[in-house]
């Protein structure tokens, strides 16, 4: 970041934005009208229109000391849009609305935007609009993400069948221990600011909570493939929040198997240096945004050669549970711990 600091005030709020979107480029056919007028028009030519919005807050859902402020742009996109796909379909554009106070400048708002910028072009996604404002104190980000799917092709999370196979695309857990690497670092440096931080090795864990990517090639393949899945969801707050968020509203239980839960061998390195199971991070981390989904089971021969979707697990009769068959024989039942399991 350069030295110079351009305080917002000097640009005013419409100059802010004009500095902002100057070089935008409209992707998408569906994007009509972009910013520069009082609204956006898009037309989706006969699809159906999909909308989604996240909030995210300074404190809560990031933290400045250890986020870098590109990396925040680009996840602010990638986590919406991964909401999208979880639809089965295709993000076309994104509305991106910031609140900042004056220890943000020009320079700092404007690598933010060159974060969601490299998003929007790795995803083909136009964006079209926004808001800026004051904030009394901290960052605050909302992003509502629009896609377009072919009428009947959505999938939602209710409509899970019995017998189905539960599939899950990526690898899980390693976002939380990138947490926690992130946050010991910080706890440190507050009471030694001398120490340099010690992440060596680290950089998958660390890159996967801090810039992570949406699964737009699982819904390629799914659709090269000719599979629509049965039910659907991305996996924002852990695996076993969401299985229990597709198993109550399809009204039924199911069955995992913890040696086919897929763990990266650097998160399950990463796991033991704090003494953690590598099976509890993969079932309760959060922010993975690996993509969970059940199909029929005729469709497995279809998904068994793509190494980026695991199988682990089916679905049963609302009666028999939630369960997960640990490795060594055992059947435990499956709560919603999600991302609360690890609050102190």
């Amino acid at each position: 970041m350069s030295e110079s600091r351009t305080e917002v005030s000097s640009l005013g709020e419409f100059g802010l934005i004009q500095h902002l979107t100057r070089n935008i480029e409209l992707q998408n056919a569906s994007s009509i009208v972009g910013v520069g007028d009082d609204a956006a028009i898009i037309d989706h030519f006969g699809k159906q229109t999909v909308i989604t919005t996240d909030l995210l807050i300074e404190g809560i859902h990031f933290d400045l000391m250890y986020t870098p402020l590109k990396h925040l742009g680009y996840k602010s996109v990638v986590v919406n849009i991964s909401d999208i796909y979880a639809m089965n379909a295709t993000p076309t554009q994104i509305t991106v609305s910031i609140g900042f106070s004056n220890r943000f400048s020009v320079e700092a708002i404007s690598e933010f935007y060159e974060g969601i910028y490299a998003a929007c072009e790795k995803y083909g996604v136009d964006l079209i609009g926004g808001d800026t404002s004051s904030s009394q104190k901290g960052f605050v980000i909302s992003v509502t993400a629009i896609g377009e799917v072919t009428p009947g092709k959505y999938v939602r999370r209710n409509t899970a069948q019995k017998g189905d196979l539960i599939c899950c695309s990526g690898d899980l857990g390693a976002a939380y221990v990138g947490l926690l690497f992130l946050e010991r670092e910080k706890q440190i440096y507050l009471e030694h600011p001398q120490v340099q931080p010690d992440l060596e090795g680290e950089s998958y864990v660390i890159g996967r909570l801090l810039k992570p990517e949406a699964r737009k090639d699982i819904i390629e393949f799914l659709e090269t493939q000719n599979i629509v899945p049965t039910a659907m969801m991305d996996v924002s707050d852990g695996l076993s929040s969401e299985i229990l968020h597709i198993c109550e509203q399809s009204q039924l239980g199911c069955v995992l198997y913890e040696e086919k839960l897929p763990i990266a061998e650097e998160m399950r390195k990463a796991a033991f240096k704090f003494e953690i199971d590598p099976t509890a991070c993969a079932l309760s981390g959060g922010e993975d945004y690996e993509l969970l989904f059940t199909m029929s089971q005729s469709d497995y021969e279809k998904i068994v050669l793509n190494e980026q979707i695991s199988v682990i697990g089916y679905m049963t009769d609302a009666a028999d549970g939630l369960k997960i068959n640990t490795k060594g024989g055992q059947t435990h039942s499956i709560t919603a711990q999600g991302w609360n399991a690890f609050k102190k």
